[in-house]
């Protein structure tokens, strides 16, 4: 469920309560929902604050959820946990190019240019927090029609790479996989269910002492997969896919978790000309 924080002090018992950006928090499983509402109750008594938690009458969408950050002034939220930073006032009509530069030990930056107007001035967005060491550009209304984990044709792959690969290969009769980006061993295109089973048993093996040493990977094929394929073979780990009517690129970030500074520059009217994100924030 989503909920939003309303009263008089809604923008300082949000401050304070600090669980998600803004005034509003999104994606709170309904088991949760109680607990949350007598812990929010609790912290503005004790603060004094006047302001209450409500439960919205409806998900919120991805483009809302856009809007409401834009419009509140903070355009950060979370995502399903995933945090996001939004940026409005942008022509979705054709392809957006985005250009890396290197830095000392990876990437110094990413640049999704938006004009070739020069750029007048810069404002900081927020900080983009990157888990998985990957982050995605795309436009809401597209990301709406993102499938993330299940399989879009029923199908599934199992991956398994480390230092007992070869021992654990032969033991399950699993082939060396050999496509472009490629490593370990496994099965691919398997039925869902199948696949599930065999990620299963990976699963309890690795659990098990004196079991091979391995790791591994469930990929059943929804956009994520598609995404992730064309990222692994690419030299720059980058890959773009068609979701929704729109193109949405997933980068790596060359240098693996962390928070990135995101900055929006403007030409001398006001109007967006690039979007950096900041990987390498010692150069």
């Amino acid at each position: 469920m989503d909920m939003e924080i309303g009263g008089p002090d809604a923008n300082a018992a949000a401050r304070s309560f600090d669980r998600q950006p803004g005034t509003r928090l999104y994606d709170i499983p309904t088991h949760g929902v109680e607990e949350i509402t007598d812990a929010f109750a609790k912290h503005c008594k004790k603060a004094g604050l006047d302001a209450d938690l409500q439960v919205l009458p409806h998900q919120v969408p991805h483009r809302e959820r856009v809007r409401h950050a834009i419009a509140s002034g903070d355009p950060t939220f979370l995502n399903f946990g995933v945090p996001v930073i939004s940026v409005g006032g942008i022509s979705t009509s054709s392809a957006l190019h985005v250009t890396a530069t290197a830095g000392d030990w990876g990437w110094a930056q990413t640049r999704i240019v938006l004009s070739d107007a020069p750029t007048a001035q810069t404002r900081e967005l927020g900080q983009l927090r990157v888990d998985h060491a990957r982050l995605v550009i795309g436009d809401a209304d597209a990301l709406s029609s993102w499938v993330h984990e299940d399989p879009i044709d029923g199908l599934a792959d199992v991956v398994f790479w480390g230092r007992d690969e070869a021992q654990l290969a032969v033991e399950l009769d699993a082939l060396r996989l050999t496509g472009p980006g490629d490593v370990g061993y496994g099965w691919v295109d398997l039925p869902f269910q199948d696949a599930l089973n065999r990620a299963l048993d990976l699963e309890s093996r690795r659990r098990s002492s004196g079991q091979p040493r391995f790791n591994f990977d469930f990929r059943p094929h929804s956009h994520h997969w598609q995404v992730m394929a064309k990222v692994r073979a690419d030299e720059h780990e980058v890959g773009t896919i068609s979701v929704g009517g729109a193109d949405i690129m997933m980068a790596m970030t060359s240098v693996g978790d962390g928070e990135f500074p995101v900055r929006l520059e403007l030409d001398a009217a006001g109007t967006p000309t690039a979007i950096v994100v900041v990987i390498d924030t010692e150069s």
